[in-house]
């Protein structure tokens, strides 16, 4: 029997994270936990509103971010596509995920085993490809 899991983000800004992430994915994001003193939660979480994607959760972390990820998530923005219709996509989702905060590292054209990809961060330099 398959197991279900959590995509869990160690991070500086959960509710930033959580913000970005839920924008991205059309996950949905509930009101921030905690009390009403106004003081950052030290965690939140994101759902996909369908209940087929993994349950993200963020939480705070007192250390930054110092080297390349070992686990990384693609973003299936194009799939089933190929050739210039697929990078066309990639192009205008990777423009509004830029709007959103992300940064483009670099772009990957195709292979001929592979199709192309770009390569991005998160606004707190978390890597991830748009795919």
């Amino acid at each position: 029997m398959a197991k279900e899991f959590q995509v869990t983000y160690d991070c500086a800004d959960p509710r930033a994270q959580a913000e970005f992430w839920a924008r991205a994915l059309g996950y949905h994001l509930p009101p921030p936990p905690g009390g009403s003193d106004g003081q950052p939660a030290d965690w939140a979480a994101i759902t996909d509103p369908d209940g087929r994607g993994p349950r993200m959760y963020f939480q705070r972390i007192p250390e930054g971010k110092t080297v390349k990820n070992r686990l990384h998530l693609d973003v299936r923005a194009a799939p089933g596509q190929t050739g210039d219709e697929r990078m066309a996509t990639l192009e205008s989702e990777a423009a509004r995920l830029e709007a959103l905060g992300a940064k483009r590292q670099y772009r990957l054209e195709s292979d001929g085993v592979n199709e192309g990809l770009i390569m991005m961060t998160d606004p707190e330099g978390n890597e991830f490809c748009l795919d």
